[in-house]
């Protein structure tokens, strides 16, 4: 950069330190202790004991680790409040700042916020480590309103929020185990015009209660109390920006241009220094860095560039300013003197900001910092595609000389270099020139346009637009006139955007016709054309006609006719949030608590952050931090590792690789194959693991493996097996075992000889998914004593963990301890996957003798995840004409990846689903394809979801060939009891518990089904641009419970202490496991005894204290866990029913206390240990139905309403069932409709996210979702099952069933594409049949819809139209 001027170090002044609070708590930062490049986050989990704050993906799109920031304003005397999100934040931009986290919102210690009491009490806390940044998302949201004294006070016990405002605050935060409904029914809650009776199901008010009773049993909220509480101490700090010097870095913090010039580099020869230029950081979220900057200039205390002027010539916008400022000030009421079209541009260009990111990202991105990287670097920006028609100019500093710019000069130029600053924008006003005596009106008309996977924002536009045109209207004429027109589009594979001027010259001056749109769109197909490598390009050119289209069509004389019901009219394109629910439960109180909604175990302390995951556990001073180094070739040898500089970078301590392995090199272990720890000699797939970098923090660790550079040889080596067809041609299959493999059911040939029609051989492709838990893999290893290790790990199966580190590291299997308290979230990722992270922990920290430590990042954790298993199926299918189906044939090759995992059980997993339907016969053909691409692993119902697609694409198919309903055909092919049981043998269980045909048509009847279905088929008729679908689909789930081991234990106060082999994954376990021993101690019947369940905590899961803890998944071991814990509780009764006797006649009635103290004195053995063992499975059933609203313009699909009726046998807990149902199914949304874990040629995962990996957010569930947990209690030999007695309390599967479910969704979009499909058919003028029968790709995104609706059907409507005339 050359030296700092004299001058600017004299003007400069060196601030020694960095002064700010942390939940009211005082920090002072020395220079020498800080670099600049570090985080809020890194501070505050390593610096600081406020581990609320997640690192969930390291790029602001998760919401995980946002905080709320306070600046004090000494000459205003005010406070400004903020979120924003502490990965992105720096440290040394937040000096004389206050910092509240979660801990401080409210704690334990000092009592829970009614934020965090209402996420436990609305059961709105799952696995909990996304509830902290949800919590303080809220509550920045609160605070704000309630600062606002603009508006109304509002009713007692309610904040000054609106609904729609309360849904938004948590709108980019990201949740993978709710399925969002309750998080949104929390913030609802605070609503000043909230509907009580839209709040969802809560454990604070009884169903029918008034709204009075229902707020006063609601934790208490004050309006305005929910200050952050500025501290006083901070005040008094003289609020200015940091000046540091650190370690060779420098942070500046200039107060004028004067100073900014004098920091800036005088040449283009940089000396060999590099700088940064700071505002909000957000910046780093897209563009990942991993060099380290020299200086860093921090331009926000420069006045010129945080001014928002306005005056009768446009609004000038200093270019530090936020987006969320810039929001605020175009939305301003007292915009002056403005015309009333600027006031309009102003506010469209207001609405359009609020769909950029998310609000934490806007609170600290500033509108400068993203046009320059639109500049710079071609960000797809949405800002700059909705200025540029504008006339929007830019005031940039170059060096010592200012320069005026269209917005399009400034794009158009070379990337400007490190001197030149845009200092502001400036948007003009827009008036219509209106002319008394002329026979036209004139009026002014602004659009803006995104098409993106999430309506609210938080992702990247497939294309935007913005329209700007002066149209005139004849007084005495029909016709519309345009005058002139600037149209840009944006984002859509192209460098910047781009001004349409051909089409601009083409419509200028003309009028609107039919003939002058249709030119005017095949002008445009010449012009929005995507570069290269654009994915989906033919979608973003069929998007930029279709806004075009959109802004035009209503101005025609024929508008009606032409918009046909566009998507919204003229204009208002907010999208709307989740409207409401309906939640239907039946509690038992039969066996109190069991049965009983009872809050989940932990919610309160999540909601706080207060609970510990693996990662946040205080780590030794000593503490080693590790990061894999993977390989990027799907096979080839490895011939060494070196680093890019040549040296080992910063903080580099070791490499771990395969020859540093005592014991034999194992990854994961099971049964029927193993998976190494590195690869030796050959790598097998990208994502391979090949060695770990050790460092003495996460962060240089990360920068390491980084910068780690492999030589490999791929010389005399076969090609790698990149596909199932190359494993076929290759023979390339894992065996599976016979006893795995399910039997063929009847007799194929048989069934079609029967068949009226056949289907030969359709295909259907299913992609994979990613598991997306918020904690990524995370493992902690600790040598002890005596050649001991520690491994703290989260794992689903720490067991198989342990077994495997055990073998490893070549020691006993009882030097090893592995501990899980809690896992952020599993759904199969964190079986067998979790332990190759635990197991490099532990090789590591033996060989350096040192704890270490690793969380991986998400692109890492992304690439080796695996995920859900992709397949290929090809059927041949026999049914009647009346749609009864014959027989069924299915040829399956399933991509098992390098390893085999747990690809083995997929067969049996798959074919169970798919027998919920009378097939006749049903033959198969299953091969489990062993591939160079990362090993799959289970996700969440493993097969079940690909083997429920593929029996309703299957039923889709013969509907369409029949041109009938497909509701009829899947009701003509449900089972009787007698098909059930030819297909599924011993598991059909007895005639009662088949309920599926009882609530197949009680669906019917609540969700009023076949009324909506005439109410869809009428928008149908009424809309062209919208088409409406529904469906509804059965699903029968075979249950398979799995041995548990669990061990209670009464201490001397009468507490009880649980262990059991299950893991709390957030799926409710261990508060069912205490509802359970609750119940079964309470069969002693003494005083207290009904009130044990506060006595009981379920601890830490400790593989040497407690054995053969197996696997927690399947949605079972909830069930097998509280099975374990009631048999040891049986021999605690007995135990205790002997001396309660005693007692009862030498001093009367006794209470839980006294009896418990009597057995420790009377040396009872109050410690039992057990083993549940089942005896066999059994199934269930249930039935769904959905409703679907398809944009034909953009393929955007929005779920209206969602009806489920779960039979749950007798539910354990209803509320956290519940959680489980709407959770699964919204996860299943994302897999049949949004989540895309594509590669490149070689097999490396390159979605790897968020910006590229989109999970469903609370804008993307159904509108309307109605859940009835039935307790059908027809199950026998459950649960509950006690000793002596014929009781059962039947709990079945929730977890994993409702993911099939959502399906339904896919269903009902095909049916709104079948109805596109014939209107496009009827102006197209082509045979319909060629039409009906299509597949639908899943997921089912947005360019895969409208690919489906046709790309140009706008063109085929005009062609239609002209042709007419």
């Amino acid at each position: 950069m050359g030296e700092v001027t004299a001058a600017a170090e004299e003007t400069i002044r060196k601030q020694r330190q960095l002064v700010f609070a942390v939940n009211g708590r005082r920090f002072e930062v020395s220079d020498s202790d800080v670099d600049p490049c570090t985080t809020l986050l890194d501070f505050l989990r390593y610096h600081t004991p406020f581990k609320s704050v997640k690192l969930g993906c390291g790029e602001g799109g998760c919401g995980a680790c946002v905080v709320l920031l306070s600046k004090y304003d000494p000459v205003l005397d005010q406070v400004e409040d903020y979120s924003v999100s502490s990965c992105l934040t720096l440290l040394c931009s937040v000096n004389g700042c206050s910092i509240t986290t979660a801990e401080g919102v409210g704690n334990s210690k000092d009592g829970f916020h009614p934020i965090q009491e209402r996420f436990a009490g609305f059961h709105a806390s799952q696995c909990g480590f996304c509830t902290p940044g949800m919590c303080v998302s809220l509550f920045s949201a609160l605070v704000n309103a309630d600062k606002n004294i603009d508006r109304p006070e509002p009713r007692p016990g309610f904040s000054k929020l609106t609904v729609s405002e309360a849904e938004k605050a948590i709108s980019g935060n990201l949740c993978r185990c709710t399925g969002y409904r309750p998080i949104a029914d929390v913030c609802k809650s605070f609503a000043t015009d909230v509907d009580m009776e839209d709040l969802g199901f809560n454990s604070f008010w009884r169903k029918g209660e008034t709204d009075q009773v229902k707020l006063c049993r609601l934790p208490s909220y004050e309006n305005g109390k929910a200050s952050s509480k500025f501290p006083e101490f901070l005040k008094k700090e003289i609020n200015v920006g940091a000046n540091l010097a650190s370690k060779g870095y420098h942070w500046y913090s200039p107060k004028s241009l004067e100073q900014l010039q004098s920091l800036l580099p005088q040449n283009e020869e940089n000396d060999g220094t590099s700088m940064k230029i700071v505002v909000g950081n957000t910046g780093m979220g897209y563009y990942k860095e991993s060099e380290q900057y020299d200086t860093y200039i921090d331009l926000k205390h420069i006045p010129e560039l945080s001014i928002i002027r306005k005056d009768k010539t446009g609004i000038e916008i200093g270019a530090a300013v936020t987006i969320s400022k810039v929001i605020d000030a175009l939305k301003e009421e007292n915009l002056g003197d403005f015309h009333l079209e600027s006031k309009t541009v102003f506010q469209k260009i207001a609405d359009h900001l609020e769909k950029i990111a998310s609000g934490f990202v806007r609170n600290s991105g500033s509108i400068g910092g993203n046009l320059m990287m639109a500049q710079r670097k071609h960000f797809p920006s949405d800002i700059a595609t909705i200025l540029l028609p504008l006339g929007t100019t830019m005031n940039i500093m170059i060096g010592k000389k200012l320069e005026d710019l269209t917005l399009e000069e400034f794009l158009g130029r070379p990337p400007l270099d490190s001197k030149s600053i845009l200092l502001s924008i400036k948007i003009p006003c827009w008036e219509v020139r209106r002319n008394a005596s002329s026979e036209t009106d004139n009026m002014l008309l602004f659009e803006t346009y995104r098409a993106a996977p999430r309506p609210l924002g938080n992702a990247l536009p497939y294309l935007n637009a913005a329209f700007l045109a002066d149209v005139s209207f004849g007084r005495n004429s029909t016709g519309v006139m345009l005058n002139n027109c600037q149209l840009a589009f944006g984002a859509y594979g192209t460098k910047r955007p781009i001004r349409a001027r051909k089409v601009e010259e083409f419509l200028t001056g003309k009028f609107l016709s039919v003939d002058v749109l249709y030119e005017a769109i095949k002008l445009l197909e010449t012009i929005v054309i995507p570069e290269d490598d654009t994915s989906s390009p033919a979608y973003r050119s069929s998007l930029a006609v279709g806004f075009l289209y959109e802004f035009l069509s209503p101005l025609f004389h024929t508008s009606t006719e032409i918009t046909g019901g566009l998507p919204n009219g003229y204009g208002i394109k907010s999208p709307t949030m989740l409207s409401s629910s309906k939640q239907v439960i039946q509690s038992s109180k039969e066996y109190h608590p069991v049965g009983q909604p009872v809050i989940k175990a932990g919610a309160a302390i999540q909601a706080s952050g207060e609970a510990v995951f693996v990662d946040d556990i205080p780590t030794p001073s000593n503490c080693l931090y590790g990061a894999f180094i993977y390989s990027t070739e799907p096979l080839a040898r490895v011939k060494g590792i070196k680093f890019k500089s040549g040296s080992s970078p910063v903080g580099v301590t070791a490499i771990i690789s395969v020859k540093d392995i005592p014991g034999k090199n194992l990854g994961t272990s099971t049964v029927f194959g193993e998976e190494p720890l590195y690869a030796d000699e050959l790598t097998q797939c990208a994502g391979e693991r090949i060695a770990l970098v050790v460092a003495d923090t996460q962060k240089h660790a990360d920068l390491g493996a980084n910068l780690a550079v492999i030589d490999y040889d791929k010389e005399n080596l076969e090609p790698p097996i990149l596909s199932v067809e190359e494993a076929v041609e290759r023979s390339s299959f894992f065996e599976v075992p016979p006893f795995l493999y399910p039997e063929q059911v009847g007799d194929f040939s048989e069934g079609m000889a029967e068949a009226d029609h056949k289907i030969l051989s359709a295909e259907i492709k299913l992609g994979s998914q990613y598991y997306f838990y918020m904690e990524t893999q995370t493992a902690l290893a600790m040598p002890d004593e005596d050649n001991t290790m520690v491994v703290y790990s989260s794992n689903q199966c720490p067991e198989f963990a342990h077994d495997t580190i055990a073998k490893c590291l070549g020691l006993p299997a009882n030097n090893i301890r592995v501990l899980t308290r809690r896992v952020g979230g599993g759904f199969g990722g964190k079986a067998l996957k979790a332990n190759s992270v635990a197991v490099a922990c532990a090789v590591a920290a033996y060989k350096l003798q040192r704890p270490v430590s690793m969380y991986l990042n998400r692109k890492t954790d992304m690439i080796m995840a695996g995920g859900r298993h992709p397949m290929k199926v090809t059927y041949s299918v026999g049914f009647k004409a009346s749609g009864k189906i014959t027989a069924l044939k299915l040829d399956i090759l399933i991509d098992a990846g390098a390893f085999v995992d747990t690809s083995v059980f997929m067969p049996s997993l798959m074919i169970g689903p798919l027998k919920k339907y009378n097939w006749g016969a049903l033959n198969f053909d299953i091969k489990v394809c062993k591939t160079n691409l990362p090993s799959r692993s289970s996700m969440r119902a493993p097969g079940e979801v690909q083997g429920s697609f593929i029996a309703e694409a299957i039923i889709e198919h013969i509907a369409s060939t029949l041109s009938i309903e497909v509701d009829s055909v899947r009701y003509i092919n449900l089972h009787t009891y007698n098909s059930l049981s030819f297909f599924h043998k011993n598991n059909a269980g007895e005639p009662l518990e088949y309920t599926l045909p009882s609530i197949w048509d009680k669906l019917a009847t609540s969700s009023s089904f076949f009324q909506r279905i005439e109410t869809a088929k009428e928008f149908n008729r009424c809309n062209k641009w919208r088409k409406r679908g529904i469906s509804r689909v059965p699903i029968v789930h075979e249950v398979n419970v799995r041995q548990a081991p669990g061990k209670v234990s009464i201490l001397k106060d009468g507490s009880i202490v649980v262990e059991v082999g299950g893991i709390e994954l957030g799926q409710g376990l261990w508060t069912k496991v205490k509802q359970t021993t609750a119940y079964a101690l309470s069969l002693i019947k003494c005083g207290g005894s009904e009130n044990l369940l506060e006595k009981v905590r379920v601890i830490q899961s400790d593989t040497l204290s407690l054995i053969q803890g197996g696997f927690t998944g399947g949605s079972t071991t909830s069930e097998s866990s509280c099975e374990a814990v009631r048999l040891c509780c049986n021999v605690l009764v007995e135990r205790l029913t002997a001396l309660k006797e005693r007692l009862l006649e030498q001093m009367g009635p006794i209470d839980w206390d006294t009896l418990i103290f009597q057995a420790h004195f009377s040396s009872v053995n109050l410690s039992v240990s057990s083993l549940f063992i089942p005896e066999a499975s059994s199934t269930h059933y249930l039935n769904y139905g959905a409703a679907v609203e398809v944009n034909l313009l953009t393929g955007e699909t929005t779920i209206l309403q969602s009806d489920i009726i779960y039979d749950c046998g007798q539910s354990l807990n209803p509320a956290v069932d519940l959680g489980q149902i709407e959770g699964a199914y919204v996860q299943g949304i994302g897999f049949f409709m949004l989540e895309e874990y594509p590669t490149n040629s070689d097999g490396l995962v390159t979605a790897n996210g968020t910006w590229t990996y989109k999970i469903p957010t609370v804008d993307t569930i159904p509108k309307q979702f109605n859940v009835e947990i039935l307790n059908s209690g027809h199950h026998k030999n459950r649960v509950l099952s006690s000793k002596g007695k014929s009781e059962h309390c039947h709990q079945i599967a929730s977890g994993e069933p409702p993911l099939t479910l959502a399906v339904s969704v896919h269903c009902a979009t095909r049916a709104a594409i079948r109805e596109a499909k014939k209107q496009l058919v009827s102006w197209s003028g082509r045979n319909e049949s060629d039409n009906s029968i299509f597949q639908l790709e899943v997921p089912a995104t947005m360019p895969v819809v409208k690919q489906q609706c046709g790309l140009d059907t706008i063109q085929k409507f005009l062609q239609w139209t002209m042709a007419k005339k």
